[in-house]
C-alpha cells in the first residue's frame, strides 16, 4: 500500500543563483512535495505520530533553503529530497519540485524550475579484505557506508575464504551487508571506490591481495551493462564466497538474470 502527502507552493525567499547578484538580493522560490508512505495507521488511530508533521516538513524545508546558498536549483531539490528521505523514515519515496519565477533569464516566463523524483533503493555489497587487521577493515568500512545516504540494514557474518585465481595470498575475510541508499548505482559505486581508497587500496595484481575489497551484488531488481558498471555482479554465481554471506541474510532474493535464488545458486555450486 501506498499513499501520499501533498504539500503543495511553499514559497520561501532564499539566495541561490549562479549569478552573484541572486545570491546578494534572493528571490523567491516555490516549493511542492509528493511524499510516498502508508498512511493507513495515522487513519485509524487519529494519532499525529502516526503521519508526517506538514508543519515541521515545511519549516525544516524553508530552514534548509534559507542557510544554504547554492549555484543551482537542481542542488537544491537533491538537498531537499535528502533532508525529507533521511529525515522522516517513514517516507520511502518523494517527489520534489522547485520553481524559479524570477529567474533571470531576460524573457518573460512564468518561471524555471526542476522536478525530480528520489526514493530509497536496497542493494547488496560484498566486502573482502585479506590484508592486515582483516576484520576492522571491514567493520570500519560498515561504518564509513552507514553516511545517511547508505544506511546499513544487516550484515552476514565475517567468513574465512580461500583466495580465487591469484592463490599466492592470504586467506581472504568475507562478509554481505544489505543496505539502503539513495544514491543511483553509479554513485554508489563511486562511494564504495572513495571507501576502498580511503584504506589503502590499491589495484595492482589482478584478484591479488587488498586491504579492502567492495563490489556491488545487487542493486533492487536492476540490470546494468556499462563499461564501468555491471549488475548483478557478473561472477558472483561462480563464488561461493559471495553467496554464502548472502544466502545468510537474503536466501530468497532472485537474480533478475538467472531467474534462480541466492540459495538455489549457493547449492548449485556447493555440490560442485
Amino acid at each position: 500500500m501506498v499513499d501520499h502527502i501533498f504539500i503543495e507552493d511553499l514559497e520561501v525567499y532564499a539566495f541561490h543563483g549562479v549569478n552573484r547578484e541572486e545570491k546578494i538580493l534572493g528571490q523567491k522560490f516555490i516549493i511542492s512535495l509528493e511524499l510516498f508512505l502508508d498512511l493507513q495507521g495515522a487513519g485509524s488511530t487519529d494519532d499525529l505520530t502516526e503521519t508526517i508533521n506538514y508543519a515541521e516538513v515545511c519549516n525544516g524545508i524553508s530552514d534548509l533553503f534559507t542557510a544554504n546558498k547554492f549555484d543551482l536549483i537542481e542542488k537544491c531539490a537533491e538537498e531537499v529530497a535528502r533532508y525529507v528521505l533521511v529525515g522522516y523514515p517513514g517516507v520511502e519515496k518523494v517527489n520534489v519540485v522547485i520553481k524559479k519565477p524570477w529567474a533571470p533569464i531576460g524573457k518573460s516566463v512564468k518561471y524555471a524550475g526542476v522536478r525530480i523524483e528520489r526514493s530509497w533503493n536496497r542493494a547488496y555489497i560484498a566486502l573482502g579484505s585479506n590484508l592486515g587487521d582483516k576484520e576492522q577493515y571491514l567493520r570500519s568500512a560498515l561504518e564509513a557506508m552507514d553516511d545517511g545516504s547508505i544506511q546499513v540494514v544487516k550484515t552476514s557474518t565475517f567468513q574465512v575464504t580461500k583466495p580465487v585465481g591469484y592463490v599466492e595470498q592470504d586467506d581472504f575475510l568475507n562478509c554481505v551487508a544489505e543496505v539502503r541508499t539513495l544514491l543511483s548505482p553509479q554513485l554508489l559505486l563511486d562511494r564504495l571506490h572513495q571507501i576502498e581508497n580511503q584504506y589503502g587500496r590499491v589495484r595492482t595484481v589482478k584478484w591479488g591481495p587488498r586491504t579492502l575489497d567492495l563490489d556491488i551484488i545487487f542493486y533492487g531488481d536492476a540490470i546494468i551493462n556499462t563499461e564501468t558498471l555491471v549488475i548483478p555482479h557478473p561472477r558472483m554465481q561462480e563464488r561461493l564466497f559471495v553467496l554464502s554471506p548472502l544466502a545468510e541474510i537474503a536466501p530468497h532474493i532472485k537474480h533478475p538474470v538467472l531467474n534462480k535464488t541466492v540459495a538455489e545458486l549457493e547449492k548449485e555450486i556447493a555440490e560442485l
